[in-house]
């Protein structure tokens, strides 16, 4: 059997020494699901070891997965504006996804890769790097961004609408976490009214900025 038909990443991550270097370096090998197979590349996490602020996202982008760091695309860039505008050094921040491989659709090699939201299978795939993650950098905060990341670390009944940009604490891969949950960036490039949208993601990182005084 596929090693991806299991959906499980356990077992390509490193037996005992868990670094974010070391898990970098593992998660470039991992086939724990089918999505490795169209991704170019594995998009792990970035930012500092030390980070007191983690924030995580759903999936790499277009273009997350041609240069394989997350969050350097247009809604990276409006979240480094919008961290900022909050109050947070964009540099101080560990960014990550709860999946590592871009899913997209195509109509046809050469055309515009069309993102495509990854299943709860493929989250629960994908859920060992993102507690690894966790426990490496040990961040005193964590900013979920969007539905997806917030069903893939709180479950299947989440709602972002809800609890957006309100301080939380809950049990996560089995550590206590404070956390604030807000929409995507991307979100926001696709709203109706992105100043507003904008401003109200600012309102939520500023939640965040105070509770890291």
């Amino acid at each position: 059997m596929p090693p991806e038909d299991a959906y499980n990443a356990t077992p390509f991550l490193p037996s005992s020494r868990r670094s974010l270097p070391a898990l970098r370096k593992a998660a470039a090998a991992c086939r724990g699901c089918p999505l490795h197979h169209a991704a170019t590349q594995t998009v792990f996490g970035a930012g500092k070891a030390t980070a007191r602020i983690m924030l995580v996202g759903e999936q790499p982008g277009d273009q997350e997965d041609r240069k394989g760091t997350p969050f350097v695309g247009p809604a990276g860039a409006l979240l480094d504006r919008a961290l900022a505008d909050a109050g947070i050094d964009p540099a101080e921040a560990y960014l990550t996804n709860a999946v590592k491989h871009f899913k997209f659709t195509q109509s046809e090699p050469g055309k515009r890769r069309i993102h495509k939201a990854p299943t709860l299978r493929e989250m629960t795939a994908c859920a060992p790097w993102l507690a690894a993650e966790l426990a490496a950098v040990k961040p005193e905060l964590l900013v979920v961004l969007g539905a997806t990341a917030g069903k893939a670390l709180l479950g299947s009944s989440f709602r972002v609408t809800r609890v957006r940009g309100t301080l939380l604490e809950e049990e996560i891969h089995g550590r206590s976490q404070r956390l604030v949950p807000t929409v995507h960036p991307s979100a926001v490039l696709r709203s109706d009214d992105r100043d507003a949208a904008y401003q109200g993601l600012v309102s939520d990182l500023k939640v965040a900025a105070r509770a890291l005084r």
